[in-house]
């Protein structure tokens, strides 16, 4: 059966952990242009898109609650899947691309302690670009009941910021949230050597709540 990690109300939404550098000028911008516009035309030219650009932040940095689904390992991103690649020690990497309209927040694929958390400098290539490797990431590892799994957020061709939510040694359960990638991004989970893949290319992903390994 489903569990969830959360006590807030089923179907209530809140907004990202780290959105408030992005988020507070745009809403603080539209709020007073629109309250100008109704003493000025040339404000009401401003208050159009400015009202536009907050709403559009508001809905980028949306953080859903979810029913976390049971087995051994979930998606760590909303997306679609954009490669699953064999890797010669035995993992399997299914590279999980979310576009700007997705949820950006990014969940723990299973339970475990987080034993690194990399970050690592890069470009800002699109994140569906094989060149996107070289872009700025941060590498996790989870001491997990499978062993040690890895998870990489990559940012993307405007993200400019990924959010780490806990730190090394940090104990979580499968589906908490772990981190924020601002903007398209790609989330890569390397599924341990036995562990079949049960999603293909092209099919979408919800965090939390697809099953990525076959039962």
């Amino acid at each position: 059966m489903p569990h969830s990690h959360s006590s807030a109300p089923r179907g209530r939404v809140r907004l990202a952990r780290g959105a408030s550098p992005w988020l507070l000028p745009t809403v603080a911008t539209a709020a007073v242009s629109l309250t100008q516009a109704r003493r000025s035309g040339r404000w009401a030219a401003v208050a159009v898109p400015a009202t536009a650009l907050a709403a559009g932040m508001l809905w980028f940095f949306r953080d859903p609650e979810r029913e976390i689904t049971e087995g051994r390992v979930i998606a760590p991103a909303d997306g679609v899947v954009q490669s699953i690649t064999p890797w010669k020690d035995g993992r399997t990497r299914v590279a999980i691309f979310m576009n700007p309209l997705n949820v950006h927040v990014n969940r723990a694929p299973l339970a475990g302690t987080v034993t690194t958390v990399e970050h690592i400098p890069g470009g800002y290539v699109p994140a569906f670009n094989k060149e996107s490797e070289n872009n700025e990431r941060v590498i996790w590892h989870f001491d997990t009941e499978l062993g040690d799994v890895e998870v990489v957020q990559i940012a993307g061709a405007v993200a400019r910021r990924i959010v780490p939510y806990v730190p090394r040694g940090c104990k979580v359960e499968q589906g908490d949230r772990i981190g924020l990638i601002r903007f398209g991004s790609r989330v890569d989970v390397y599924l341990p050597e036995g562990i079949e893949p049960d999603v293909e290319v092209g099919q979408r992903t919800t965090a939390g709540v697809t099953r990525l390994d076959r039962a």
